[in-house]
C-alpha cells in the first residue's frame, strides 16, 4: 500500500525536493514503500524545465525556484493542496504517458466529489473548469479557468514533483507569473467557484479517488495508512 503523509505548517519548498528526492531514491532501491505528501508550501513560483523568462511578470513579489519537473511557472502558495507522488513507474508497467494520465484522471475524479466537472485540453497543461458565465475570449473561444496544475519528474522510474488543486489561495498571486505560459484564460479554485470546501475535504477525496487511477502493483507490500511530517 501507499503511505500517506500529511504536513500541517508550510513547507519550504528545497526541503521537500530533497525530501522527495530521497523517497525516491529509497523506493528505487527497495529501502521504503511509495508515498504521496500531502502539504502546502509559502508564497513561490517554481519554474520548470520549459519556462519561459517572459512569462515570469513580477520576478521580485515572491522566491522563484527552478525545478527539474516538466510545465513552465506556477505558484503554490497557502490555501492550495500539494500532493508529492513518488510512486514505482517501472512496477506499474513503465508507461510515462499512462502515468501522466493516470495523474489527470485521478485529480479530475477528486472535483468530480465536489459535483466540478474537470477537464483536460490538447496543449494545455492541468486541469480546467468551464466558465460559461464569463465572456468568451476575443476569438469566441469559450472561457476556461485553471483549477489544478500537473507536474511530474521520473528519475530511474520512480515518479515525484505531482500536482496542485487550488481550494482558496489568493488568486491575485498567480498575477506574477503567466501560469504554465498560457494567455487569456484565468485562474479559480474551489472557493472561488462557491464551494465551501476545506483542504481536508481535498484530502479525503484525494484519498478516495487515489486507487481508481493508481492501482496497487502486485509486488508491493502493506504500508502504514498514514502519518504526519512537520
Amino acid at each position: 500500500m501507499v503511505e500517506w503523509i500529511l504536513s500541517d505548517a508550510p513547507v519550504d519548498y528545497a526541503e521537500a525536493v530533497a525530501w522527495m528526492e530521497a523517497r525516491a531514491a529509497a523506493i528505487r532501491d527497495g529501502a521504503a514503500e511509495e508515498a504521496v505528501w500531502l502539504l502546502e508550501h509559502p508564497p513561490l513560483y517554481t519554474a520548470g524545465t520549459s519556462a519561459r523568462r517572459e512569462d515570469l511578470r513580477d520576478p521580485d513579489r515572491f522566491p522563484v525556484h527552478d525545478t527539474r519537473r516538466g510545465g513552465q511557472y506556477t505558484y503554490h502558495g497557502p490555501g492550495q493542496r500539494v500532493a508529492y507522488v513518488m510512486l514505482d513507474v517501472a512496477a506499474r508497467g513503465r508507461d510515462v504517458r499512462a502515468f501522466v494520465r493516470g495523474m489527470e484522471s485521478w485529480t479530475i475524479a477528486a472535483l468530480a466529489e465536489f459535483g466540478l466537472r474537470g477537464e483536460v485540453r490538447p496543449g494545455r497543461v492541468g486541469v480546467w473548469i468551464a466558465r460559461p458565465d464569463k465572456a468568451p475570449l476575443p476569438d469566441g473561444t469559450p472561457r476556461e479557468d485553471k483549477i489544478a496544475a500537473i507536474g511530474v519528474r521520473l528519475k530511474r522510474w520512480v515518479s515525484f514533483h505531482g500536482l496542485s488543486i487550488n481550494v482558496e489561495p489568493d488568486l491575485s498571486h498567480f498575477d506574477g507569473i503567466v501560469p504554465c505560459g498560457i494567455t487569456g484564460h484565468g485562474v479559480t479554485s474551489l472557493v472561488d467557484l462557491g464551494l465551501p470546501v476545506t483542504l481536508d475535504d481535498v484530502d479525503a477525496a484525494l484519498r478516495r479517488t487515489f486507487d481508481a487511477a493508481f492501482p496497487a502493483p502486485r509486488r508491493r507490500t502493506e504500508a502504514p495508512a498514514e502519518s504526519r511530517r512537520n
